[in-house]
């Protein structure tokens, strides 16, 4: 290993912005199963079948309409 290492000439990653950030989120447990059991169907890790979802949401500008009981 170097003792010194000269970075003057390096370039920028440029997947840096495509990289995923780690976040921890409280699902129910049936949000869980559905999207494990479409693994089985699609052959894509559940994970990544809800961040396609969940991105195909903000793409499209969706917005819930909640509406709360009193």
């Amino acid at each position: 290993m170097r003792t010194e290492y000269d970075f003057s000439m390096a370039k920028q990653n440029p997947y840096a912005k495509r990289l995923k950030k780690a976040v921890t989120i409280r699902l129910e447990p049936e949000i869980i199963d559905y999207f494990k059991s479409l693994t089985t169907d699609t052959g894509i890790p559940y994970q990544n079948l809800i961040n396609l979802y969940l991105l195909d949401c903000a793409k499209a500008g969706r917005k819930l309409s909640l509406t709360w009981k009193e």
